[in-house]
């Protein structure tokens, strides 16, 4: 594995770590319940990485996984956002943990150079990202963002920080 494949999947680990590590030790209730005016709860957000971030970016984009292009295809816009209320916390946080073990996977064998192997026009309109490399620096980006996110609400939740700098 090359230096910056192994970098890549280290920085992503780690922020997907830090996703995890920000919800740890809260309830059913708290990771269900909407913190920000926007409406949107911990367990949906998670759910959003699993589904709109790793699953969409690693089988489908790169490696055009044709039951992921049927999937983006049945949806709705932001559909995956949305939540089962029957879903429990621990099955979300296992199908988010199991999708970044398939991306990985997908990450360990690909070209970084290589193009999208399926581009959804009909999603981004003129946007485009060109290579792999580019668009795992934009996954991490936005898992990045995502973690953030989930900091401050696990804050105003119940004042725990999960980095906590002197």
């Amino acid at each position: 594995m090359s230096d910056e494949r192994a970098n890549l999947l280290r920085y992503l680990r780690i922020q997907r770590e830090h996703v995890l590590g920000a919800l740890e030790g809260l309830d059913e209730e708290a990771l269900r319940r909407p913190v920000l005016p926007s409406g949107w709860t911990c367990l949906a957000l998670v759910s959003h990485l699993t589904y709109d971030d790793e699953r969409f970016w690693f089988r489908g984009v790169i490696e055009r996984d044709p039951e992921v292009i049927a999937a983006v295809e049945r949806r709705e816009p932001n559909g995956w956002q949305r939540l089962d209320p029957g879903v429990a916390a621990g099955e979300v946080f296992a199908r988010y943990r199991a999708e970044a073990a398939l991306a990985d996977d997908v990450l360990a064998e690909c070209d970084l150079d290589a193009a999208p192997a399926w581009w959804p026009e009909y999603v981004f309109g003129e946007w485009r990202l060109d290579s792999v490399r580019q668009i795992v620096l934009h996954h991490i980006t936005e898992t990045a963002t995502h973690a953030g996110h989930l900091d401050v609400v696990r804050e105003l939740i119940d004042g725990a920080q999960w980095i906590v700098q002197d």
